[in-house]
């Protein structure tokens, strides 16, 4: 059977009362199982201290099963019932990625209530915004330092109570511990009837948009939006009766790290919601930063992740086999090999041989050293570089890249594991249908435009999955949908290509599309994706809009530059702004840009550039929580070397 037909008449087996209730009957259905696994010596766990749970040896993993998880969560809901919350209540989440994060919110929506999330990494006034907008009664904080930010603007808000999850009980009487939560919960015994029965068209949480090109409006997404996602992405990678044996699934075997901000709608539904209701375990990193020692701890089978993240963890593998000349050229020969063997059809004897050798010598290294188990991983969240995805296929890492929007809740399109194609973020799922609107001005006619005959413009959807609207934005929410022969679409404001194969081809972001001063349109997406793989470029933003040419500001890899400079025996500065400004290195990043140039049609080639020694982060807000690039941020950062660079032309 063809596995699109597959799909469709598959039927996943999940309940779909409510988020809270199809967590409830996997945990009844998985009750032996290992929920969670969760890391100690990293947070000072209020559920600990109360006893609740064992705490975990310091650097190590310990585990809950899904029949504890299930006590736990029960416990949790009937103490969040005592405070107060009711159904349709708007409560937050504020905290880190971890496994509380995943207790609070089934606990909550077993109350009945709505959840509202908010980054860890959010400044007061974002956090007055995303407490406020909701008109939440209560947030869940992971510790003090966080409780101070929220003290800080309570007077702007109407909260009931606020729950710590880390550390000693409060002076206050408005504040708790989850520890005290749970036991609240414990003593009036909740029993099986812990899940508050709610309709799927309910509001399950608000969600709300990065901000990059303005105030975060709140998404609001239903009960059936989420479920309809988790169905949807089970046909697709779920254990249907089909699949050949060595296709790779998502079920109760899969072992899944944690690490994305669960405030965003990708890691809620891949990394959670999904997990959950297939009966796997997830592990929770302590942060992006210890990856390579969580994922020798884990042993994970699959993770879910943003371009960014699979940049740097292969920047690390690369450095990593690069320890002297003979590694590297064996590393570079190898991930030669394993290009070549990703995209021959019928791979030849002596292909195959020097495949093995390679995997032998360099690829089986690789996956050691990402816990010797994993199946594929997921991208989405941003556009991920092909050259990058097909060096990952190649090492037999495959990256299956996606699509999606906080408003469909969010999956829209993916690659399947039976059949994933480099350098598209595959077809869409079931239920969801696409069309395009081709009115989107200068995209046909530019490298955004080529392709292999589809149609190209802004990827308009429907699907159970989109959301309704926008909270308390008619306005945004009317200019978000377009009525088509009397059918309701969502407009994503991303310019893609439709293939004849219903595969999609991510092209660029509508408001990201640079129009130059000569009237040429410019994707800069795609040409900083072309740095991905660089060894020399650590990260790349295109500029030109409303110029007469392209031009970049490019932060290189501090550590390869100052490395190529000892192999040749050149007396770098040592302060990074100077190096940066040396002639020697400007030549070195010359050599890749003119490389990426090679890809590119004139008018989207960079002309000029600045080097640049910052590297773009959450924490000089250059970044978003989930890794994108704020433009608008690095624009106003770099805005006299950009100036310089146009006065001087």
């Amino acid at each position: 059977m063809d596995w699109r037909q597959a799909e469709r008449e598959y039927d996943p087996g999940i309940t779909r009362d409510s988020l809270a209730a199809t967590f409830d009957a996997s945990a009844r259905d998985h009750a032996d199982r290992i929920a969670q696994r969760y890391k100690g010596g990293v947070y000072d766990r209020s559920l600990v201290r109360a006893g609740v749970v064992d705490a975990a040896p310091d650097g190590e993993f310990a585990d809950l099963t899904y029949a504890e998880m299930h006590d736990l969560v029960r416990r949790l809901s009937a103490g969040f019932r005592e405070l107060g919350v009711a159904a349709g209540d708007r409560v937050g989440i504020f905290a880190n990625t971890r496994m509380e994060w995943a207790h609070s919110d089934f606990a909550l929506l077993g109350a009945g209530a709505v959840v509202t999330t908010v980054y860890k990494s959010s400044s007061s006034d974002q956090v007055r915004h995303l407490l406020d907008d909701p008109g939440a009664s209560g947030v869940v904080v992971e510790n003090r330092d966080l409780l101070e930010r929220v003290f800080a603007i309570e007077d702007d808000l109407d909260l009931e109570f606020v729950i710590l999850l880390d550390g000693e009980a409060h002076e206050r009487d408005d504040v708790y511990t989850l520890g005290e939560v749970h036991d609240l919960g414990a003593a009036v015994d909740p029993g099986d009837g812990w899940v508050i029965d709610r309709d799927l068209d309910d509001l399950a949480s608000l969600i709300y948009t990065s901000g990059t090109t303005g105030t975060p409006k709140g998404a609001e997404l239903t009960h059936r939006n989420f479920l309809a996602n988790v169905d949807q992405c089970m046909r697709r990678f779920g254990d249907r009766p089909d699949k050949p044996d060595d296709v790779p699934v998502v079920d109760e075997e899969s072992v899944t790290l944690s690490f994305l901000p669960l405030a965003h709608v990708f890691e809620r539904l891949a990394g959670h919601f999904m997990m959950y209701a297939a009966g796997a375990t997830v592990a929770y990193a302590e942060s992006p930063d210890t990856l390579r020692d969580d994922f020798g701890l884990v042993s994970p089978t699959t993770a879910t992740s943003v371009p960014r993240v699979y940049e740097k963890l292969y920047a690390a593998i690369r450095e990593q086999a690069s320890e002297s000349s003979v590694k590297e050229r064996i590393f570079n020969w190898a991930t030669g090999v394993g290009r070549e063997h990703h995209r021959a059809a019928d791979p030849g004897v002596s292909l195959r041989a020097r495949y093995a050798l390679a995997d032998r010598l360099v690829f089986s290294n690789v996956k050691e050293a990402l816990g010797g188990n994993v199946d594929f991983f997921i991208s989405g969240g941003g556009s991920l570089s092909a050259d990058l995805c097909e060096l990952y296929h190649g090492m037999d890492v495959p990256i299956l890249e996606g699509y999606g929007l906080t408003e469909t809740a969010p999956v829209v399109a993916v690659n399947p594991p039976e059949e994933p194609k480099v350098g598209t973020i595959g077809p869409p799922v079931h239920d969801v249908d696409v069309r395009i609107d081709d009115e989107v001005s200068g995209v046909n006619g530019t490298a955004a435009g080529a392709g292999k005959g589809g149609e190209v413009g802004e990827l308009l959807v429907r699907g159970p999955n989109v959301f309704g609207g926008y909270r308390n934005l008619p306005e945004a929410t009317a200019e978000a949908f377009v009525e088509i022969d009397g059918d309701r679409w969502f407009r994503t404001g991303d310019v893609v290509e439709v293939r004849e194969d219903d595969y999609i081809t991510f092209r660029e972001r509508a408001k990201q599309l640079m129009k130059l001063s000569t009237g040429k349109y410019v994707p800069p997406g795609a040409i900083e994706d072309s740095f991905a793989a660089s060894e020399l470029v650590e990260q790349a933003m295109v500029i030109g809009d409303s110029k007469r040419f392209v031009s970049a500001i490019i932060v290189p890899n501090l550590p390869a530059v100052r490395k190529w400079s000892d192999e040749q025996g050149h007396d770098l500065p040592s302060d990074d702004d100077a190096l940066c400004r040396d002639d020697r290195v400007r030549g070195l990043i010359q050599a890749e840009v003119d490389r990426v140039n090679e890809e590119f049609e004139a008018h989207e080639t960079i002309k000029q550039f600045r080097v640049v020694p910052e590297e773009f982060s959450e924490e000089n807000d250059l970044l978003t929580p989930t890794m994108k690039k704020k433009r608008r941020n690095i624009l106003e950062r770099y805005a006299d070397d950009i100036g310089s660079i146009y006065a001087e032309s």
